[in-house]
């Protein structure tokens, strides 16, 4: 059973910015690309972007230009820079070992980290 361990969330006013950070356990760290995910209420959880081994980054088109991931392979950590948040922005967001594309996830979900939005 690996944990990830996402933090850096918090209440920030429309416009501001977040950097979160992922803790992710080496073994599952390098297996494929590291995945942001969010879960909005009453949503279900959605895929924010990914990036592989090799830094090559996929962002999905609604955070594309305000958000950027990051990782440090020596750490086992990935980051997410989130730049001129939106209310909808507002989410429980989680990493995870995942395939470039997002639609797999390797590892178990950890308990994220609450990320609010205020107009």
């Amino acid at each position: 059973h690996v944990q990830l361990v996402e933090s850096g969330g918090g209440l920030v006013q429309a416009g501001g910015s977040l950097i979160l950070s992922c803790a992710s356990p080496g073994s599952i760290f390098s297996i494929d690309a590291m995945g942001w995910f969010r879960q909005a209420p009453g949503k279900q959880r959605e895929l924010v972007g990914t990036i592989t081994v090799g830094g090559t980054t996929k962002l999905v088109d609604s955070v594309k230009g305000r958000f950027t991931i990051s990782r440090d392979n020596a750490k086992n950590t990935v980051y997410l820079q989130m730049n001129r948040l939106k209310p909808e922005d507002t989410a429980v967001y989680y990493c995870n070992a995942a395939s470039s594309s997002g639609n797999f996830v390797y590892g178990s979900w950890g308990q994220g980290t609450q990320v609010t939005v205020s107009s």
